[in-house]
């Protein structure tokens, strides 16, 4: 199966502010949970070439339970049906390992719903079983260089349980999607000063993809006909900064569902294609992204949690931006975030005994 990474030669374009590299191989993709709202939506913006560009091909692995099996082969046959120039393939099964076979990327979307009368544990327990099959079968069966983008709740714990029964995957090779919230903040600046979300860069997400995340600005900023100009000195509003704009984006994703009864699929199909597209192609020079990845214990977060900070990609891997100054504000949004995620690990790791 092609290695995107190893094969990237011959022909560049501009994808954006990217430079995408064209690949004469397909890159093979695994969608979990086809089916699902965001595998419904983000399946052809993948065979559009919305995460690897206008010129590299894929085959699309679609995996959902036995019950789902026929409408999941509906989506296969509308695949087929575009008739998109970059698809040259399309798997839809009910078995994970003819799913997991020879694939470069997989996004894991499928995970339990917690449902009224649920306890934590409950949903818990249920996602360390979903996500020891799967992580087994990516293990055994994936490329071996396949990098792993966990989208379903609670994102950045379903990632730990994942390497957790996964033991040969690199760390670096499994990350979390915090890129939507990420995107959220960028779109809340654009609005709020009226500038192209283009122009906004370098907000961060920090910590755990819920609403005890912390989006910060006081490190972003907006170009300008004048240069680069601090997000804080254009909004002029320290107030609307400190409080309102983190619950908007800490709540956007139940805000979304009381509006449209369902859950932000296409906002965060798209930012799925985001990650994945930085991450193998790399970050433009002098921008950071947000990515739910492993914790070595920068800025003060405990190793080994799936953490979000911000980074930069080069040739294939991710690196936490250091150095930043985290003011006493900061510090205590992000420790808050960190207890979180201490507490869902042990309670994950209490199901898994």
């Amino acid at each position: 199966m092609a290695n995107f990474e190893e094969d990237q030669r011959d022909k560049k374009l501009l994808h954006g502010d990217h430079e995408m590299v064209y690949n004469p191989n397909s890159v093979s993709i695994v969608c979990v949970k086809g089916f699902s709202q965001i595998g419904y939506a983000l399946v052809p913006m993948i065979a559009r070439g919305a995460m690897f560009g206008p010129e590299q091909s894929v085959i699309i692995h679609m995996l959902n339970i036995e019950p789902k099996a026929e409408p999941l082969n509906g989506v296969k046959m509308e695949m087929i049906d575009a008739a998109f120039p970059l698809l040259k393939g399309v798997v839809a099964t009910t078995d994970v390992v003819e799913a997991c076979t020879g694939v470069n990327i997989a996004v894991m979307v499928g995970g339990f719903p917690r449902k009224e009368g649920m306890e934590r544990k409950d949903v818990m327990s249920k996602n360390v079983s979903i996500y020891k099959a799967q992580a087994s079968a990516l293990e055994k069966h994936a490329a071996p260089d396949c990098k792993v983008l966990v989208v379903a709740n609670p994102t950045n714990t379903n990632a730990l349980i994942l390497k957790e029964f996964a033991p040969s995957f690199p760390e670096k090779n499994i990350t979390c999607l915090t890129r939507l919230d990420h995107n959220r903040a960028l779109g809340q600046i654009s609005e709020r000063l009226n500038v192209y979300v283009n122009d906004v860069k370098n907000v961060i997400i920090w910590g755990n993809h819920s609403s005890t995340q912390y989006p910060d600005v006081n490190h972003a900023t907006v170009n300008t006909c004048d240069g680069p100009k601090p997000v804080r000195e254009l909004i002029k509003d320290d107030k609307w900064l400190n409080t309102d704009f983190i619950k908007t984006v800490q709540q956007r994703g139940a805000a979304i569902i009381k509006a449209r009864k369902l859950s932000s699929a296409l906002s965060a199909a798209s930012s799925a294609c985001d990650h994945v597209r930085d991450w193998v192609v790399g970050t433009p020079k002098g921008t950071w992204v947000s990515m739910g990845v492993y914790s070595d214990g920068s800025y003060g977060i405990p190793a080994g949690l799936i953490y979000s900070f911000p980074v930069t990609c080069e040739n294939g891997d991710w690196s936490i931006v250091q150095g930043l100054k985290i003011d006493e504000f900061s510090r205590e949004k992000m420790d808050a975030t960190a207890k979180e995620l201490v507490e869902e690990k042990s309670l994950a790791y209490s199901c898994l005994n």
